[in-house]
């Protein structure tokens, strides 16, 4: 015969253990996070928006847990050599090499290397003209430092949606947010009505867009030769079918020492074309190393991400990177994400057949590029954990 269950009377002078304890106050201050969280959102301000109004000190919500979020460990890196930096590759004979100079064939080898070794590179005489390059900067720099009630209209976290402006797109699900405001674009393989784009930054975003879609296109050539595949095999299977930009606003930080302006991550797509200001900020994680990427002057950094080094089966490197807050500023970028971006697409990616055999099998269990994304977005930046660890077989 059951007894019936006793029935719970709350009494003052009951203490709770230690571990219900620490339960409750996890609740409370997950609580008080989420509230916090939500009021910050509601501004539909961003950053920006803190900045403006002169705020001295960073809100809780940024502040990171290391207490110490810029620090390189151990105290002796690659970074603290002043010869040390990432490859640059020169492109000028990319295109307009008859094969007698080698001029491509070093250029593939460079890229090889750099692949392997880093898993990102920067390009010069890459084909975006100067001019392109400095009204895009300033077309973001007009979108974000316009007046609030003319962003707002734009401000969302529904990703359906092809133009939208927001604060830290996993603001809820990570541990803690940047300090930084964006603004995405989904470009290719379908763009939006250029109507649909704010007015300081629409004639450039397109204009900008079919620079860097060319050179995505040459550089998904040169990284399918460097794999040792035929020259168009990544564009064939639809590595570069779409694309999206994303431009970031760093506003100048308060406490830059207490908050990260991108939480350490790699990119959930094939590969990145980022186009970044003087300000400098950006770091890749090196033989367990932050390495400054210095800006060079007319030039574009190129980084793989984990599709990348899921289909080339580990051949080629997702490199771990971060953005550091900085006191002065505001710091712009651009990032141009080559993914294949068509909802309707259900394209499988494993390791490619190719590079696999006997000695080197595959390592990855196959996804379709949405399932991965929404995976990717499910985690959040601030995971322990890499998502692409849990597609290893």
């Amino acid at each position: 015969m059951h007894s019936k269950p006793r029935k719970m009377v709350d009494n003052p002078h009951v203490q709770l253990n230690p571990t219900t304890q620490h339960q409750e106050q996890e609740l409370l201050l997950q609580s008080q996070r989420f509230k916090e969280l939500k009021a910050f959102d509601e501004t539909k301000a961003g950053v920006k928006g803190l900045i403006d109004a002169g705020i001295s000190k960073v809100p809780q919500i940024f502040i990171n847990n290391n207490k110490t979020p810029h620090k390189t460990s151990p105290s002796k890196s690659p970074s603290s050599s002043a010869e040390f930096q990432i490859p640059v590759i020169d492109l000028i004979k990319v295109e307009n090499d008859d094969g007698s100079s080698g001029g491509r064939k070093l250029i593939i080898d460079q890229v090889r290397e750099a692949c392997e070794e880093f898993g990102f590179f920067q390009v010069v005489n890459h084909g975006v003209p100067k001019e392109i390059i400095d009204e895009m900067i300033e077309g973001v720099r007009g979108f974000h430092e316009q007046p609030h009630d003319l962003k707002k209209e734009y401000y969302s976290r529904d990703r359906s949606r092809k133009v939208r402006y927001n604060s830290s797109f996993d603001l809820y699900e990570s541990k803690v947010a940047n300090w930084r405001d964006s603004m995405f674009f989904a470009m290719a393989p379908q763009p939006p009505n250029p109507k649909e784009l704010p007015t300081p930054c629409r004639e450039i975003t397109f204009l900008y867009s079919s620079h860097v879609k060319k050179l995505g296109f040459t550089l998904l050539e040169l990284l399918s030769e460097a794999l040792g595949l035929k020259a168009k095999y990544l564009e064939e299977i639809e590595c570069g079918k779409g694309h999206a930009l994303i431009s970031h606003y760093y506003p100048a930080c308060p406490e830059p020492n207490k908050t990260m302006g991108t939480t350490e991550h790699s990119d959930p797509d094939f590969f990145t074309i980022l186009l970044q200001d003087n300000i400098g900020g950006l770091q890749v994680l090196y033989q367990n190393q932050w390495v400054d990427v210095k800006p060079v002057e007319g030039a574009l950094v190129i980084n793989l991400g984990d599709l990348m080094q899921l289909i080339s089966n580990d051949k080629f490197k997702s490199a771990r990177h971060r953005v550091l807050a900085k006191s002065i500023g505001p710091r712009i970028s651009i990032a141009c994400f080559f993914n294949n971006y068509d909802e309707s697409s259900n394209r499988i990616y494993g390791p490619i057949e190719e590079l696999l055999s006997e000695e080197n099998p595959p390592l990855y269990t196959e996804t379709t590029v949405k399932g991965y994304t929404v995976y990717f977005y499910s985690k959040g930046l601030s995971t322990s954990t890499p998502p692409l660890q849990d597609f290893k077989i």
